[in-house]
């Protein structure tokens, strides 16, 4: 039997999308809204930009970009049939091409965003439900004060956002030198200089394509010496993920990417030392976050399970004093007791960092023996952060980013 090789797409619009792109001409703004399953708040998001775009960017010439990755429920007909005739604003509704995944949902935005050559671009979750017209205005605003690339800048519940907390944040202030709270934020602002640059980097056939799109935007614009700042946007409140449940191909892809990176960039972080705030700006989008319950107990079986099948690939790969705590994590039957200390989980980090470095083949399975340690780590988290207040939270999520940076040299040491 023949074997093709994997299409390769040299574009990830189709061609009933890129004809509407052409009779359109130009635009100066362009908002992309990947999407995936959105029925019930697609629509909310729509009239929100839509609102945000005709207060705040009038004289603007706007194009709002729906880049479905094939939905079977009613997500592409509710986008379609949101009715923003009032405003000035062109709408299109797409089905992408490429491998399935958020990258591949942006890349046709910035296609869209480079032919019609945007002097700025915006995207945002199709999942938002705290989302107002002002988060419009902050993101696209400081594009427009010389900024090339804006981060959300969210007040999220203390346990929302697990793997930005115990990876994602902490990897990119420590390696990178840029206290970026939410690297993987997903709702982002971006000039045309840097949509071209990214559209020029062959990655779109890779991790990034998929989840690993965010982390990937953000390292690069760091690296490639972009002005970066963040834009205050209040509570993100959206379908939220219980870490527990559906987080494990998320975090594979994340994670997986922030590693590649390490590879990639060596050279630029192994000489960063310590790390430096990047500007918050906009007026403070007033909403408080919202607590959920997470399922703690469901965390510390995923853990016992993944004990007892990569046990000793963990004791391969850990410092012995580190696989001596997850042993005793492993015994203890009293949920207040699962405490994972901050420095034992950077070492751990670190080592699979480095061990990711080292594997030559089937990287990313390696990461599945991974997600049981950060299922153990966010255990612990609840356990330390119970009783804090959200704004203590931070204090604690911020000292634990100071704690990677000074373990950094252990780090380059293993590496």
């Amino acid at each position: 039997m023949l074997l093709l090789p994997p299409t390769r797409f040299s574009t990830a619009l189709r061609e009933d999308a890129r004809k509407k792109i052409e009779r359109l001409g130009y635009a100066d703004i362009v908002v992309g809204i990947p999407a995936y399953y959105s029925q019930t708040t697609i629509s909310h998001v729509i009239e929100q930009v839509a609102e945000g775009l005709d207060r705040y960017f009038k004289d603007k010439k706007c194009l709002i970009f729906v880049s479905d990755g094939g939905s079977t429920d009613d997500t592409r007909e509710i986008a379609e049939e949101t009715d923003i005739s009032r405003y000035n604003i062109e709408k299109i509704v797409t089905i992408y091409r490429g491998i399935p995944g958020k990258g591949s949902a942006l890349r046709a935005v910035f296609e869209a965003a480079e032919f019609l050559k945007a002097e700025a671009v915006a995207t945002f979750d199709s999942d938002l439900k705290s989302i107002t017209p002002e988060w419009v205005k902050n993101v696209i605003e400081p594009i427009y004060q010389g900024y090339d690339y804006v981060c959300p800048y969210y007040k999220r519940y203390k346990f929302d956002g697990t793997i930005t907390n115990t990876i994602a944040y902490n990897l990119t202030r420590a390696l990178y030198g840029y206290r970026i709270r939410q690297p993987i934020g997903g709702d982002f602002g971006m000039s045309y200089k840097l949509v071209k640059d990214y559209l020029d980097k062959d990655v779109w056939e890779t991790e990034v394509a998929k989840f690993g799109i965010d982390i990937w935007m953000t390292t690069t614009a760091i690296v490639d010496g972009y002005k970066i700042c963040q834009a205050r946007l209040g509570a993100k409140i959206h379908q939220e993920k219980d870490p527990g449940k559906d987080l494990s191909q998320m975090y594979r892809e994340v994670v997986g990417t922030i590693f590649k990176l390490m590879e990639e960039y060596e050279s630029y972080w192994k000489n960063i030392k310590g790390s430096k705030d990047v500007p918050v700006l906009g007026d403070y989008v007033g909403q408080e976050p919202e607590p959920f319950e997470i399922d703690q107990q469901g965390l510390i079986e995923y853990f016992k399970i993944g004990y007892n099948n990569f046990g000793g690939v963990w004791k391969s790969i850990l410092e012995e004093e580190d696989f001596r705590l997850i042993k005793r994590l492993y015994m203890e039957e009293n949920l207040e007791n699962f405490i994972f200390p901050i420095e034992n989980w950077v070492r751990v980090v670190y080592r699979y960092a480095s061990y990711f470095h080292a594997t030559p083949r089937q990287k990313f399975k390696l990461l599945d023996t991974m997600i049981p340690l950060y299922n153990a780590r966010v255990a612990s988290l609840v356990n330390e952060l119970r009783d804090k207040a959200d704004d203590e939270a931070e204090e604690y999520y911020n000292k634990q980013a100071e704690i990677f940076e000074n373990m950094k040299d252990y780090l380059i040491k293993i590496w």
